[in-house]
């Protein structure tokens, strides 16, 4: 055998053992380079001042732990993990978005919210065609949607809401017909609402609330099948009226479009079987209150600051949720019928509140014992010259739809729990002494006015949409916000395990947070829409992050993949240089004898050979 023919087994084995070590090398930042060159992009032109993506220059974004990102837990048939999720929620970041955003071409949800990124939209995340979630609300982002986010053939949820975004809303969005939210509202959009929106065959909720929209009120949106909420308030739809096909909405949940400059009467609204919540308040509505009864389910009906005229019809009678009656601001005439709170049983969390200011009612049909739950007011009508009836007329206290936990432990001694551990107020254990989660959490678009009642439903629905006990959930405080939305803290404590640490595990912490940000909880159509505003982690929870989730091959078999194919190289490497050796000193025999040995095989004496697969088995 020939030395060059030696050499060129030496090579082709060395680099057969050694390929394994040699390819994690290559592929095996294990992330797709294109999609670190991408990430680092990102990061270079975000301003990131508590340096929570300070571990974005060290190592492999899917097998570091880089921070905010989740990848798959398994490679692609390209070999290379790949970014699931990108979630960098609250973390105080400012610059911009980086075009490159366009190449995580796997990702499926972009979690932005909260921050002080500025900026347009880049076009090129119409690239990443298996986005579910794009969710850059709560920014200071400009500029035009752009056209190529109409294209996403898999998107759920599109939250931009509070930004700065501008221009119309693009007609690609026709094509969305996976979308079930839009959550657009506070910010500059512009123009006509498309009436083609209304082929979505998925849309549940419409936020579009206090932008710069025009034109006229689509009667088109009555026909889409899924809607639950249109919320349309503080636009300016100068002169358009409600279009009566909007009557026909047989799933809307809750109608608002107050202080759109809306002319006209108010259409039937009766046949819609589940509607919750009306507010057509701060228009220039005319003509009557149609006289058909409502659905049971209203809670809420606000038709104040019209040129509204008639009577209060008695339709308005016998709706046991309903929860606040504003006519105030009016023309108003005739009777209050006293029906609508009469015959009507309260429990200790319900009231009634209604504002019938400033109309011409000269008189109240039937009792004028009103119940110590509901609350009348009349001032500014003909009925305040009645000195019988001026209980209804003094000036009212506001009454406020605020709440804030009654829950304590008392006795418990302060100096056994010290922070961050917390007594649990609803625990079943005296006592019981943990560090809980702290979470706010909004509710966007709910269907009611009143939180009161609605509180232990809530508790109910929170608590099993992410599979704890209700006792585990403890409300901190509760505010109403312009919207109106509902703003909420609360606190999540562990269960309670004897001889265990008070503590939830790291993985029920990112199970937790995971079904927040990733819109997991089931929807209901009391609450409506939710966002998170933050998910905060104390004391033992701080190091806690959403890790990234490795590929298949762990990285203690990686580490033996590599020591194996070195000691089999090294092993190997013995072998060939005896090999080598032996024929070097023979190199000085005759011609005869070294043709001879030019033509041996690789069979050598006292030295087995092994075939290809044996030596695949070996190492």
């Amino acid at each position: 055998m020939s030395r060059s023919r030696i050499w060129s087994f030496v090579f082709v084995s060395v680099v057969w053992l050694y390929w394994p070590s040699l390819h994690i090398g290559a592929v095996g930042q294990i992330t797709h380079p294109a999609e670190v060159t991408a990430l680092r992009s990102i990061k270079n032109i975000l301003i990131d001042p508590n340096q929570n993506l300070s571990n974005w220059n060290r190592g492999d974004p899917c097998t570091s732990n880089w921070t905010g990102v989740l990848c798959f837990n398994m490679t692609m048939d390209d070999g290379y993990l790949h970014v699931r999720e990108l979630q960098l929620l609250n973390m105080n970041l400012s610059g911009s978005l980086s075009p490159q955003l366009g190449r995580l071409s796997y990702m499926k949800i972009l979690d932005v919210m909260w921050n002080k990124i500025s900026g347009s939209i880049p076009k090129e995340i119409g690239n990443i065609t298996s986005l579910e979630l794009l969710l850059l609300n709560g920014n200071q982002l400009t500029g035009p949607l752009p056209e190529e986010i109409g294209y996403l053939p898999n998107l759920d949820r599109i939250q931009i809401d509070q930004n700065q975004i501008s221009g119309p809303i693009p007609k690609s969005f026709v094509n969305l017909n996976k979308t079930k939210h839009f959550h657009m509202n506070n910010n500059s959009i512009s123009g006509q609402i498309p009436p083609e929106l209304s082929t979505l065959p998925s849309l549940v909720h419409m936020l579009l609330d206090n932008n710069n929209l025009s034109g006229y009120l689509p009667p088109e949106l009555a026909e889409m099948p899924s809607l639950l909420i249109l919320q349309l308030d503080n636009n300016q739809f100068d002169g358009s009226t409600i279009p009566a096909s909007y009557g026909n909405m047989s799933k809307l949940y809750k109608l608002s479009l107050r202080n759109c400059s809306l002319q006209g009467s108010i259409p039937d609204l009766s046949r819609i079987p589940n509607l919750a919540y009306i507010d057509l308040s701060s228009n220039q509505l005319n003509g009557t209150i149609p006289p058909n009864k409502l659905s049971e389910d209203i809670t809420t009906i606000d038709l104040s600051n019209n040129n509204l005229t008639g009577t209060i019809p008695v339709n308005f009678s016998y709706l046991p949720r309903l929860q606040r009656l504003s006519l105030a601001n009016n023309s108003l005439s005739g009777s209050v019928p006293s029906t609508i709170w009469q015959n009507r049983t309260f429990n200790e969390t319900e009231r009634l509140i209604l504002d019938l200011q400033n109309n011409l009612l000269s008189n109240i049909s039937g009792s004028l014992t009103l119940p110590s739950n509901v609350t009348v007011s009349l001032q500014g009508n003909p009925i305040c010259s009645n000195a019988s009836l001026i209980q209804f007329c003094e000036s009212q206290s506001v009454v406020s739809n605020n709440q804030s936990s009654t829950n304590s432990s008392v006795d418990c001694p302060d100096q056994s729990c010290p922070p961050p551990y917390e007594y649990s107020p609803t625990s079943p254990v005296s006592c019981f002494c943990a560090v809980p989660l702290l979470v706010g959490y909004r509710l966007k678009s709910p269907g009611f006015w009143d939180f009161l009642p609605y509180t232990r439903p809530f508790e109910e629905y929170l608590t099993s949409g992410l599979l704890l006990n209700i006792y585990q959930l403890d409300i901190d405080t509760v505010e109403w916000e312009k919207g109106p939305r509902l703003k909420m803290y609360f606190k999540i404590f562990p269960v309670y395990i004897e001889n265990e640490p008070h503590l939830f595990n790291g993985s029920e912490v990112l199970r937790i947070r995971s079904m927040f940000t990733g819109w997991t909880i089931p929807d209901n159509e009391d609450f409506g829409p939710y966002e998170l505003l933050n998910f905060t982690l104390l004391g033992p929870y701080k190091d806690v992050i959403p890790p990234s989730s490795t590929s298949g091959i762990s990285k203690g078999a990686v580490a033996g993949i590599v020591v194996g194919a070195i000691a089999g190289a090294v092993m190997l490497s013995a072998v060939v240089s005896l090999l080598i050796l032996r024929l070097h000193s023979r190199k000085h025999h005759v011609a005869s004898k070294r043709r001879l040995l030019s033509r041996i095989s690789m069979k050598i004496d006292g030295v087995k050979d092994f075939t290809y697969g044996e030596m695949a088995l070996a190492t």
